[in-house]
C-alpha cells in the first residue's frame, strides 16, 4: 500500500469546493486524480464483497466482518505506525466516532447480505450516500445527478423490494445511513491526521467492537487457516485498499460529489456478482447500471468544470 508524501492534509470544506492537491501529488489534473482513487476502492470493496459472500456459510456473517476488521487493522497498524501521542480530544473523538460508523456499517451490510442477494443490499445502501449527496450539495445540477441516480438503482432493484426479507431490507438501509457517516467522519479524520494514520487507529477501533460478536458467533472457526486466508483476502480487497483510497480522495473531492460517486457501487457489484458468483445480467439490470454510469459521469464533468471556472476566476 502506498500513501502520498503530504504530511497535512486539505482543510477545505467538505462540501465546498475541490482543495489543493496535497504536497507532493502532481496538479493540474482538476479532480480526476480523487475520482480515480474513488473507482479503484469501487472495484476492490465490490469485488471483496463477492468474495465475502462465498466465505460466509463457512464463518458467518458477524465472523467475516470480525476478520475483515481485524486483519485490515493489523496490516494498516504494521505499514502506517500511527504515532498515539500528540493528538486532541477533538482527534480522538472523530477518529472514534469514525471507527463506530465504519464497524457499524460493516455489521450491518454484512447482515443484509445474509438474507437478501448482493445487488438489492448495495443498490438499498447506496442510498445513504444518495441522500448525503442532495443534503451536501450546494448546486442545484448535483440534485439532478442524484435523482438520475436513485432511478438507476431502483431500476436496479427491479423497481421494487417488497419480496425480500424485510429485515434484511432494514439492514441494508442502515447500512446506508452508516455509510453516510462514514463518508463524512472519513473527510474530518483526513484533515486531521497525516496520510492514513487516523484511517488505522479507526480500523482498530472498528475491530476492537467487533471481536466479541466474531467470536461468539463463530468461535474457533476463525482459526481455522483456509477462513484466516480467505478472511485476509476479503479484508485487503474490501477494507485496506478502498478505505485508504476513499480517504485520500476525500481530501480534495467534496462529500457532495464523493457521494454521488458511490452510486457507481451496485453496478461494480453486479460485475462482481458476474464473475465471482455467476450471477448474469437482464436487460433491465444493463439499464440500471447505464443511469448510475450516465450519473457519476454527470457529477465527475460538473465537478471538473467547476474547479476550471475557479481556476479562472470565474466561478461562483
Amino acid at each position: 500500500m502506498t500513501t502520498p508524501s503530504a504530511a497535512t492534509p486539505s482543510t477545505a470544506p467538505v462540501t465546498g469546493g475541490p482543495a489543493s492537491a496535497p504536497a507532493g501529488v502532481p496538479r493540474g489534473r482538476g479532480s480526476l486524480g480523487p475520482v480515480g482513487l474513488v473507482l479503484a476502492g469501487g472495484v476492490s470493496v465490490q469485488f471483496g464483497g463477492a468474495l465475502a459472500v462465498t466465505l460466509m456459510p463457512r464463518a458467518g456473517a458477524l465472523g467475516v466482518v470480525t476478520l475483515r476488521l481485524l486483519v485490515a487493522a493489523l496490516v494498516l497498524m504494521v505499514l502506517c505506525r500511527p504515532k498515539l501521542r500528540g493528538h486532541s480530544r477533538a482527534d480522538w473523538g472523530t477518529v472514534i466516532v469514525f471507527g463506530v460508523a465504519m464497524a457499524a456499517m460493516n455489521g450491518l451490510f454484512y447482515q443484509s447480505v445474509a438474507r437478501i442477494p448482493l445487488g438489492p443490499a448495495v443498490t438499498l445502501e447506496v442510498l445513504g450516500p444518495l441522500t448525503l449527496s442532495v443534503l451536501a450539495s450546494r448546486r442545484a445540477i448535483n440534485i439532478v445527478w442524484a435523482t438520475l441516480a436513485l432511478a438507476g438503482v431502483f431500476l436496479l432493484g427491479g423497481g421494487g423490494f417488497s419480496s425480500l426479507d424485510p429485515v434484511g431490507v432494514a439492514f441494508a438501509l442502515g447500512a446506508g445511513a452508516m455509510w453516510a457517516a462514514y463518508i463524512v467522519f472519513s473527510a474530518r479524520t483526513g484533515r486531521r491526521f497525516p496520510q492514513a494514520d487516523g484511517l488505522a487507529l479507526a480500523m482498530g477501533v472498528a475491530a476492537v467492537l467487533f471481536l466479541p460478536l466474531g467470536v461468539a458467533e463463530s468461535g474457533t472457526k476463525l482459526l481455522d487457516p483456509t477462513i484466516l486466508a480467505l478472511g485476509a483476502a476479503v479484508a485487503v480487497l474490501s477494507s485496506v485498499l478502498p478505505y485508504t483510497l476513499e480517504l485520500l480522495a476525500l481530501r480534495r473531492l467534496p462529500a457532495s460529489t464523493f457521494a454521488v460517486l458511490m452510486s457507481l457501487e451496485p453496478a461494480l457489484a453486479a460485475a462482481a456478482g458476474f464473475l465471482i458468483l455467476d450471477q448474469a445480467l437482464s436487460a433491465t439490470e444493463a439499464a440500471a447500471i447505464a443511469l448510475v454510469i450516465a450519473a457519476s459521469m454527470g457529477a465527475v464533468r460538473t465537478q471538473v468544470g467547476r474547479g476550471r471556472a475557479k481556476t479562472a476566476g470565474t466561478g461562483p
